[in-house]
Parts: structure tokens; sequence; C-alpha cells
């Protein structure tokens, strides 16, 4: 299977690489500078993108199997992720590519029946134009024909061990007993190649978290 991963070089994205790597697969990883990109490396090709120009998104996930979408804007350039999601989704019928997985935000998952997590009192106002953003890309998305997979993290998402080990949700964000929401990089990965590799959330969305 040949997998293009789209915003390769960022703290979500060298993992994706890592773990698509892990479990045999071809992988392009594309990124604004492939010279970050280890060549050297058995069954990865890196490869320059354009993630806001559908031209450019066609040129590099035509002819793989999978493409996965883990650009993330810079702070204060938010509205990127809405010009990508609407690149991505137009440079992926243009070359033919079917399915696609979404690296999303967590904001919107409900913490209670029709309250999100960015609307209630304590979600960071500094980052609540990043959620709102994932919003409004999950839009477009979910509009597309594409066979679409919309994967949001638990509200705290940082590096750590890849334990294989963690539970899968819906719209509803998954809390441990004491409340907390949290999953590795590592982990989010694994549950993100298992959809890869056994589709359950096909044009839907689902969390993970421990």
């Amino acid at each position: 299977m040949k997998i293009a991963i789209i915003g390769a070089t960022g703290t979500i994205g060298q993992r994706l690489v890592q773990e698509g790597l892990r479990r045999k697969y071809e992988i392009t990883a594309a990124t604004r500078d492939s010279s970050k990109i280890d060549k050297n490396t058995e069954r990865l090709q890196g490869i320059s993108v354009n993630v806001l120009d559908p031209i450019s998104v066609e040129a590099v996930v035509a002819g793989h199997d999978v493409v996965i979408n883990a650009f993330g804007p810079q702070f204060g350039n938010e509205g990127e992720l809405i010009e990508a999601a609407s690149a991505v989704v137009e440079g992926m019928k243009r070359a033919g590519v079917q399915r696609l997985l979404v690296v999303g935000g967590a904001g919107s998952l409900e913490v209670e029946p029709g309250v999100r997590l960015m609307d209630t009192p304590d979600f960071p106002a500094e980052i609540r134009p990043l959620a709102q953003a994932h919003v409004d890309a999950y839009e477009i998305y979910s509009k597309s024909d594409l066979d679409w997979t919309y994967v949001s993290p638990a509200s705290w998402i940082e590096p750590g061990k890849r334990t294989g080990n963690f539970r899968i949700g819906t719209n509803r964000l998954v809390t441990d007993d004491d409340g907390a929401s949290r999953i590795s990089i590592e982990d989010y990965a694994a549950a993100l190649f298992d959809e890869v590799e056994d589709p359950l959330f096909t044009r839907t969305r689902f969390t993970v978290a421990y």
C-alpha cells in the first residue's frame, strides 16, 4: 500500500511516518521543504508540496492508495487549515484518489449532549481560532465525495510512548476515571493506522484517548 502523508515533518506527521514505516508501507512524506526528510530510509520518499494549492496536492497524491492530511498551520494563520482542506479535497479528486484520513481537532467533541469542548469555560481562548478552523475544515471534508475519516485526538496530546492500548470514541470526548482526556502522539498514530488497515469509520469521525 502506498500512503502519502501531508505535513510529514510536523510533530504529529513525524510519528505518522514512523508508524507507517513500522507497518512496512511505502510512504511519501510531503512537506513544504522536502530536504528535511531522511531520504536514506527504506520505503520513504520525500517530496515538496504546497498544501494550499490543489494542483500541487494532485501531483503529490497521484498513484497513492491513501492520503493522510496532518497539515497544521502556524499560530495566527489558522485560516490556512480551511484553505488546505479545500485544496486537499480538490487535489485528490483531480488525482482520482479516494481514501483520506485527516488529523483533526478535539475542540468540537462533545463533553455532554449539545456542549462542545471548545464552548466550555476553561477552553483556552488563544486556541479557539484553531478549534473553529478545525470545525470549518471538518465541514469541507464531510461535504466531499471522498472516503474520508476525521481522527480527533484527546484534549491533551503530546509525544510519549507507543503502548498500543487506548480507547476509541465517536463524537464524545473520551476521558479516564479522573476526567482527564489524553493520548500520546505515538498511540494516536497507531490508532489512525489501525483505521487505514481496517476501516470502521468511513465518512465519519472517531476519537482516541486512554
